[in-house]
């Protein structure tokens, strides 16, 4: 199954390499907090902007990284032997959109159902026991990218699942910030919108976690560690 997640990193990198680092500006920070993490149960939290285009850039620069690349990507030799040791959390509505969603799923997807429909005011109920189990797999052998919010709408509440994957399994926690990437790409992140766009990623210091502290307070702190807290939304 590496092999075929290889293969298909190497497609997608080779075809998104240029929107994210010539026809637009690709600006990383923090590579330094990835280089001696362990192989497996490192739980990636982020903002999300768009479906498919940060979930891309983070694929470039673990696979650079694995190369002794930091803060850039450079010339795309990495995806030769691309780093294939990390999942995404993604909705299983947005995977069976069209064949190029399925390309993605092979390269690492792991399809979550929702419990409340995106635009809806229905209250969050967090993940699916089943798909709950199928990030704790994940966890056991890889990273996984988590996006709390669940939406790529800004600042919208984080979901109490997220909370319940770190209580579980006790992972490193490695809060990401991304910017940008909404300016540069339309919601799906496969067509360009605005050219020469600065897209940002910052990976910041693992959280220091209670996993006695109360739920809300730990997903409040997570939150505010991607910047999407009340307190960053009354600056804006």
């Amino acid at each position: 199954m590496r092999i075929v997640r290889a293969i298909v990193y190497m497609i997608v990198g080779l075809f998104s390499y240029p929107g994210l680092a010539i026809i637009n500006k690709l600006r990383i920070e923090g590579t330094e907090n990835l280089e001696n993490l362990p192989k497996k149960n490192v739980l990636f939290v982020s903002n999300h902007q768009t479906y498919f285009a940060e979930v891309i850039a983070f694929l470039h620069i673990f696979c650079a990284v694995k190369w002794r690349k930091r803060n850039k990507l450079g010339i795309p030799y990495y995806l030769l032997n691309p780093f294939t040791g990390v999942f995404f959390v993604s909705a299983a509505e947005t995977m069976k959109q069209n064949w190029l969603t399925r390309l993605f799923e092979l390269a690492g997807s792991i399809t979550v159902r929702r419990t409340w429909n995106e635009g809806s005011t229905e209250v969050r109920k967090g993940l699916d026991p089943s798909d709950t189990r199928k990030i704790d797999r994940a966890l056991k052998s890889s990273w996984v990218i988590n996006f709390p919010q669940g939406t790529t709408k800004p600042f919208a509440p984080g979901r109490k699942g997220t909370v319940l994957l770190i209580k579980q399994n006790k992972p490193i926690v490695i809060p990401i910030i991304i910017d940008g990437f909404n300016k540069a790409f339309d919601k799906k992140g496969l067509k360009f919108v605005k050219k020469g766009t600065v897209l940002s990623v910052k990976f910041k210091a693992p959280l220091d976690i209670d996993y006695n502290q109360d739920s809300d307070a730990m997903l409040a702190n997570i939150m505010h560690a991607i910047e999407q807290s009340e307190a960053f939304k009354n600056k804006e």
